[in-house]
């Protein structure tokens, strides 16, 4: 009976031990409870692409994310993934890719932002099946930009304009927002200072149509048990 008692101290140490690496490696634990098995992912700071941020600075790192999404999606014990988001962007094809990643997935997927999903975090939020954002956060949309050195020619502008119509046109294949009202957000002169975009709140995210509703954890739990729930039945048919 002790030894009974000892094992499964060993494996709900094992248990605790592996989720907290996981936390530590991509910002992502698995809650279990009687009715679903439900993967929480964080994708917070900024998107690292293909060069490495400094090590002072909070990052994201798709080389994590996209095989993690693979592996959620062929595991048959995690029901749904909720993406939790507060980040300031980043590396634009990184988090292109990973947007497309959860967008394909065939797995309940909700999203919830808090604090901020700026730039491309816009897509980010987007991709999941539903989506929902706290009153308080904040959303920046604006023109692709780039750091370092730029060759001043119409291919490198040709090149910026169709990444922004990728951009623009991902938001709206995933929420309700018009490629219209988008690039009026995306090109207002009078929001920020020295530069062009928009900054918007929870209420004019989902105002949009950005964003499908305003709500916190709980709300976002919810719509992702509704959808197991759905998930389920229409697998037992």
């Amino acid at each position: 009976m002790d030894n009974e008692k000892s094992n499964d101290n060993k494996t709900s140490e094992s248990g605790s031990d592996e989720q907290f690496e996981g936390i530590i490696k991509s910002g992502s634990v698995t809650a279990q409870n009687s009715r679903e098995s439900i993967h929480c992912l964080s994708i917070i700071g900024q998107i690292e692409g293909h060069y490495i941020l400094p090590e002072s600075q909070k990052a994201t790192k798709y080389e994590h994310i996209i095989p993690l999404l693979v592996a959620l999606e062929e595991n048959d014990e995690i029901d749904g993934l909720l993406i939790v988001l507060n980040t300031m962007g980043g590396d634009v094809e990184a988090g292109l890719a990973i947007a497309e990643m959860i967008a394909s997935m065939t797995k309940p997927t909700v999203s919830l932002v808090l604090g901020g999903g700026h730039s491309i975090g816009v897509p980010l939020a987007t991709s999941a099946k539903r989506s929902f954002i706290v009153p308080s956060a904040t959303m920046t949309i604006h023109p692709v930009r780039i750091n370092g050195l730029v060759v001043g020619v119409p291919q490198t502008f040709r090149y910026f304009d169709e990444m922004q119509k990728r951009i623009v046109k991902f938001i709206c294949d995933h929420s309700s927002a018009s490629i219209e009202k988008v690039n009026e957000l995306m090109m207002r002169p009078d929001e920020m200072a020295t530069d062009v975009g928009s900054i918007i709140d929870g209420d004019e995210a989902v105002k949009y149509g950005i964003i499908d509703a305003v709500g916190g954890l709980s709300d976002a739990l919810s719509a992702l048990r509704e959808m197991i729930s759905e998930s389920k039945e229409q697998k037992d048919s």
